[in-house]
């Protein structure tokens, strides 16, 4: 379960460093994706309950994507 905690983790701490990267607000992201600011300041702290929908609109208009890969345990 750490490995996912981690994960989660790190894709709120990217999302973070990008919209500082862009010098953007909180606030000024959620306008620009359509989404509240509440959401973002959720989804930056790693909040697990964030809807997919919503994260995808904040990541696209981040200018990022998402990659997914088939995890391989060795």
């Amino acid at each position: 379960m750490s490995d996912i905690n981690d994960s989660v983790l790190g894709f709120a701490s990217a999302i973070k460093k990008r919209r500082q990267q862009l010098g953007i607000t909180q606030i000024e992201l959620a306008d620009l994706a359509g989404v509240s600011s509440s959401f973002i300041h959720n989804l930056e702290n790693g909040k697990a309950t964030v809807a997919l929908d919503r994260m995808l609109l904040v990541i696209s208009t981040l200018g990022l994507c998402l990659k997914l890969e088939i995890a391989t345990n060795e």
